[in-house]
Parts: structure tokens; C-alpha cells; sequence
């Protein structure tokens, strides 16, 4: 990508809601400010909805399809999450990414898209803010030093043809195992990795091979995500990765607390048992804020006593795949 180019902002799951047009408008302001053009995808319209969804899979889909084929479009962003990514999984024209792989951005529901697309295409998704609750919501309430921070950072990740190398690190950040390791970054929001891996568009196990496998939550209880981990353990997936690094939680009952309950790190190192990796936790990615970008399929550097992570390769350069779909 280069300055200049089109970035599409589109409803690739949840509706808009009325009340957001005003983050919406900030979010395409700070794309403009990052040297894209924006445009506004046709079902990305206050009030339209098919139940939870913007509109009902198959019409998502096609209008999916089309920017993948239209060859002006060099980047996608989703607007916001939401539950209809599943709908339409077998929809997606995996032939014009092919042909012409571009940037997806979005968390939440929109790593499914990121995994099954990885795994179909090899497609480097970008596990990175939504338009609308991020660039137009989380951002806006940042400090405006994280502003700048952030937008550079994301303009360098879609138009530089370098490697970002080390992330932004913060006081948050924590080493809840020591250790370090370099592989392939996989993962997303952790109750979207457990369904991508139980369709038939599931990352072969083999792919886990010394990965570094990032996670994040938002809502439910701390006994869903000890659930979800016992779901990676029994999959074999917990036995290949070769480090992990967690998310910000955000709003999961039953952390912490004055009975006592588990914090977080305890339940991540009782499933993990005996199993010697690194994991650093607490990074800035998913629900609960201003999202550092972490592109599903491209090597990093991991030192969680460090309390580092760095991109290894060029993520959009890396979109074309890693040679390892054919």
C-alpha cells in the first residue's frame, strides 16, 4: 500500500448503530490523516440490520467479494464486531485474494475471518482496531502523544515496507513466564480461535508448530476462559506453540476479587502445567482499548522477561502469504 491508496471501511459483522455516526466520522478523519482515502461500503448505513447482523450473511458476503475483486480497494477495515462472520465463512471468494491479497483490520468477531482466511489463502490478517469503537472511540478518549504513537504506527504497518520491530511497550505489560522465542503470531479473541478450529476451514495443527500464540477476552466468566484453554490443550495446540502472549481482559466475571477467586495468570499457568514457554500478559490488544496491531501468519521476536515483542517482517508484504497455501 501507499499514501493515497483506497481504504474501504465496511460492516463486515454488527450494525451501525445511529447514536456512533459521530465516531464513525472521526474514524475516517484519522485515516485521511494517515495519507488513505476512505469510502464507505454500500450496507455501512445507520439503522440497517438483519437481526444482530448489518445485513443477513449471503448480502455481506457479496459485498465482501466485491471489494476483494475491485482492484482500486488495498485495504479493508470493519467497522465494528459483532456474531455473523460464521454466517458466511463459505461465501468468501478465496480466489480474488488470491489473486489480489489486501489487508483485512478488525478484531473480535473478525478473527474468524483472519484465521480461516489465513489457513485457506495464507492472507496476513491484521488483528487491529475497528473503525468505529477504535479509531473513532478508543482512540479519541488516548492521551494525544498515543494518538500520534498509534496512527504512526498503523501507517507504517500498511504503506512501510520495513518491519515495525519492537512494539510500544507499557508499564502494563507483565512476564507471567519467563522465557524467549521467535515464530509465527496466530490467535484473536480466544472463544473466535476455539470456533475457526471446529469449521472445516481449521488451521491444520501442524501450523502451531512453534507459533506464538496470542489471545484476548471480552464478557463471559473466567471459567469460559479456563475452558478455552483446555479446548487449545486437548486439541494439541498448547503442545506445539512456543510462547503466547495475552490481551488486556476486559469485563470477565469471577477475576480476582475478595473471595479470592483466580487472577487471570493463575488460570493461563494452571492449564499451561508443566509446559516451559514464554507468556507475557497484559499487552494492549483487543476490547478493552486503543489496539497495538498484531498480523496473524508473520514472525516475532518474543522475550517475556523483556517484557518485548517485536514484528520480524513487513506485514503487508507478508499478506501475500507465506508460501505455505499453494
Amino acid at each position: 500500500m501507499e499514501r493515497g491508496d483506497l481504504v474501504v471501511i465496511a460492516s463486515l459483522s454488527g450494525p451501525l448503530d445511529v447514536r456512533y455516526v459521530p465516531d464513525l466520522e472521526r474514524a475516517v478523519a484519522v485515516l485521511e490523516r494517515m495519507g488513505f482515502r476512505v469510502r464507505l461500503a454500500p450496507l455501512l448505513e445507520a439503522g440497517r440490520r438483519h437481526r444482530w447482523s448489518a445485513a443477513r450473511p449471503v448480502e455481506i458476503a457479496e459485498e465482501l467479494n466485491a471489494l476483494l475483486r475491485d482492484p482500486e480497494v488495498r485495504a479493508v477495515i470493519a467497522h465494528d464486531g459483532g456474531a455473523t462472520v460464521l454466517g458466511y465463512l463459505d461465501l468468501i471468494d478465496v480466489e480474488a485474494i488470491t489473486a489480489d491479497p489486501k489487508p483485512i483490520l478488525g478484531y473480535s468477531d473478525i478473527s474468524l475471518l483472519h484465521l480461516v482466511l489465513y489457513a485457506r489463502t495464507g492472507l496476513v490478517g491484521f488483528h487491529a482496531d475497528l473503525a468505529t469503537p477504535g479509531l473513532g472511540g478508543h482512540w479519541q478518549a488516548a492521551p494525544a502523544t498515543r494518538q500520534a504513537e498509534l496512527e504512526q504506527l498503523y501507517s507504517t504497518l500498511l504503506s512501510g515496507p520495513e518491519a515495525i520491530g519492537a512494539l510500544p511497550a507499557s508499564a502494563s505489560w507483565e512476564c507471567w513466564r519467563a522465557g524467549r522465542t521467535e515464530g509465527r503470531l496466530i490467535g484473536g479473541l480466544i472463544n473466535r480461535i476455539v470456533l475457526a478450529q471446529a469449521t472445516r476451514y481449521a488451521l491444520p495443527l501442524d501450523w502451531f508448530d512453534g507459533a506464538v500464540l496470542f489471545w484476548e477476552e471480552m464478557g463471559g466468566h473466567a471459567s469460559h476462559v479456563w475452558s478455552y484453554l483446555q479446548v487449545l490443550r486437548h486439541s494439541g495446540i498448547l503442545d506445539r506453540i512456543s510462547g503466547m502472549v495475552v490481551g488486556v481482559p476486559r469485563e470477565i466475571e469471577g477475576l480476582g476479587g475478595p473471595e479470592a477467586p483466580p487472577t487471570l495468570p493463575e488460570i493461563v499457568l494452571d492449564v499451561l502445567g508443566d509446559r516451559d514457554i514464554p507468556v507475557l500478559g497484559n499487552v494492549e490488544f483487543g476490547h478493552a482499548g486503543p489496539n497495538l496491531p498484531m498480523p496473524v501468519g508473520i514472525r516475532v521476536a518474543l522475550d517475556a522477561q523483556q517484557r518485548t515483542l517485536s514484528l520480524l517482517e513487513p506485514a503487508v508484504r507478508a499478506a501475500h502469504g507465506d508460501g505455505r497455501v499453494g
